[in-house]
């Protein structure tokens, strides 16, 4: 069953009414998204709308419907952006998802991540009760700090009704170098030597068996002297990319292009030096696989069953959520026992309408 709100106190209506529910934004998450058998699906794609938007203070707010693309050409009109650059906007992303899947794009590598950039929520919780964490200003945010806590929580603690970001100006220019190395191991070497240079990098990904991306951005006036000293840190033939084709390679990354049809989409939490690790047990297999935001982040795409890839990751100490495929379990490899979230959820969700995380 789906219901369809149209405002705040129709989603308190649906959850009192309701034992088992699933919050839905754009439905662009499909592994995550989709209902087990009995629940309701709360697709919230109804609840839309800017509240507030204050661009001299880098701040806005809005309904958790709201699709991101509509956010960011709001904010493009006054030369601003949201830097965690939130994957799916072209799909039909909504803030809300977004940020109860804790999704975040290439630029997190510059500017972090989504629970970075979230200054306020408002959630109805287990029992129908509205609540209220931080708040709508920078300048503003106090008290139990439950906008980070709703980061990643999957909708099992509330549905997010409203949210508040701060936002950041965009840079005018961009470029990125294309840069290949004669294998993943002598790529893994270069990202980490760009990982810690004096370089101010927007994105930086490695897409095996061994291509670098560097993206930097800023004032034109200054961004081909960068360039320059980028291409010379590397110190090798580069490819660079400017323009309609260098926003078009970023877009495809942070829309996920590059997954083969058919495939289910699992993001794992790395460090650059465990890529080497993850990769020796992925060799004999081949996914479809990119490291994002300097190695601290593997995307992985397998098709069919996710059982050989459970076990993987668990044979190296990762934890992998499935973003993108069937309705199903979502978490593989090595997660942790969850005692603190479990206790957050039987404060919040006691009569357990959320359902948990599978």
């Amino acid at each position: 069953m789906i219901c369809r709100p149209r405002s705040i106190d129709d989603v308190q209506e649906v959850v009192r009414e309701r034992t088992r529910i699933r919050p839905r934004g754009g439905g662009t998450k499909t592994a995550l998204s989709a209902p087990a058998d009995g629940e309701t699906v709360v697709d919230m794609s109804g609840l839309t709308g800017v509240v507030e938007y204050d661009p001299g203070e880098f701040t806005f707010s809005a309904l958790a419907g709201t699709p991101v693309r509509e956010v960011e050409a709001l904010l493009a009109q006054h030369g601003q952006y949201l830097p965690f650059d939130p994957p799916l906007a072209a799909a039909g992303a909504t803030l809300g998802g977004t940020v109860a899947a804790g999704l975040s794009g290439p630029r997190r590598y510059r500017y972090g991540g989504v629970r970075d950039f979230v200054l306020g929520v408002r959630f109805v919780d287990g029992e129908g009760r509205v609540v209220r964490g931080g708040g709508k200003v920078v300048k503003n945010v106090a008290g139990f700090d439950f906008p980070k806590l709703m980061v990643g929580s999957l909708g099992r603690l509330g549905v997010l009704v409203e949210l508040s970001f701060k936002v950041f100006p965009r840079p005018r220019s961009y470029a990125t170098v294309h840069v290949e190395r004669a294998d993943m191991s002598a790529a893994v070497e270069a990202l980490k030597d760009l990982y810690v240079s004096r370089f101010d990098i927007e994105a930086l990904d490695l897409e095996p068996p061994g291509v670098l991306w560097v993206r930097i951005g800023g004032l034109s006036e200054s961004l081909d002297v960068r360039l320059q000293r980028l291409l010379e840190f590397l110190g090798r033939a580069a490819r660079v990319l400017r323009g309609d084709e260098e926003v078009a390679l970023w877009e495809s990354v942070r829309e996920f292009s590059w997954v083969p049809a058919g495939c289910s989409l699992v993001k794992v939490s790395i460090t650059p030096g465990r890529v080497t690790a993850l990769e020796e047990r992925l060799a004999a297999r081949e996914p479809a696989r990119r490291y994002s935001v300097g190695g601290n982040l593997a995307w992985v795409a397998c098709p069919g069953d996710l059982g050989d890839l459970d076990a993987i990751l668990t044979s190296v100490g990762l934890a992998g959520l499935c973003v993108l495929g069937p309705p199903g379990r979502v978490r593989l490899g090595a997660w942790g026992d969850g005692v603190f979230a479990e206790r957050v959820k039987r404060a919040l969700d006691p009569g357990g309408r959320f359902g948990r995380i599978a």
